[in-house]
């Protein structure tokens, strides 16, 4: 059934679970990073790619309080240095850690990988029809995802529906805030140039939807094919489909 929004002048939308499978993400995103990630920091140690990502992880590093202690960092050598970011990097992904510094590498070797033509982006097959619908009623779209700009934008950029950027007005990750924390949707709002009650946040994680409503964002629940089961979840509209969005 669908859903009329009047008000609405933004659509936010999250990536992995909301236009995107979460199959994509995590059996093909992800496992292209670990089967590259030794190959990329060997090309790479010595570069000046690498040095203010290795900086920020190694601080992420020893800021670790998790009960269950991360790999040793050693950084002595280049070789001990490419084996702990290694390592490192492993353990955060199989915790499916959040870390900016995870991200910003992802999206990196993701770069490479799109850019070879080993990498196509996949979306729903309802979100380019919405795409051109919320576009050509006059509303704007962005997304918010803990994956870096870099990688939402390659993402979109190589659909089989083609090239979906141009229909999309800003694209944030964690550099604008937590997406559990109400004050990101805030600051996204703003660089919007919208209120908050004028965007529609779509996500398949009822924190991030709690953070949106708090900070004054009208919200959906996104429920797709092989998206986990949610706490709270009844105290949010529902959809299945972005053709429920009209």
């Amino acid at each position: 059934m669908s859903q009329p929004l009047s008000g609405i002048r933004v659509f936010l939308l999250d990536i992995e679970g909301t236009t995107t499978p979460i199959a994509f993400v995590h059996d093909l995103l992800f496992a292209y990073v670990r089967e590259h990630l030794d190959g990329f920091l060997a090309e790479h140690v010595s570069t000046a790619i690498l040095p203010d990502f290795v900086t920020a992880l190694s601080t992420e590093h020893a800021a670790e309080t998790d009960a269950d202690p991360p790999p040793v960092w050693r950084d002595a050598a280049t070789d001990q240095l490419r084996a702990s970011v290694s390592a490192y990097v492993r353990w955060l992904m199989d915790r499916d850690r959040k870390s900016p510094a995870l991200k910003l590498l992802q999206g990196l070797i993701w770069e490479q990988g799109y850019q070879a033509g080993e990498i196509h982006g996949e979306v729903f097959d309802d979100v380019p029809r919405a795409f051109e619908r919320w576009r050509s009623s006059g509303r704007f779209i962005a997304i918010y995802s803990s994956g870096s700009e870099l990688a939402q934008r390659r993402l979109f950029a190589s659909t089989r529906f083609g090239d979906l950027t141009p229909q999309i007005a800003g694209f944030y990750d964690t550099a604008v805030g937590p997406k559990i924390a109400a004050e990101s949707y805030g600051r996204i709002a703003e660089g919007l140039d919208s209120k908050p009650s004028e965007i529609l946040f779509v996500s398949d994680v009822v924190a991030e939807l709690a953070a949106a409503r708090a900070a004054g964002c009208d919200t959906r629940l996104c429920v797709r094919p092989g998206n986990a089961p949610q706490q709270d979840e009844d105290a949010y509209t529902q959809i299945r489909s972005f053709d429920e969005l009209e």
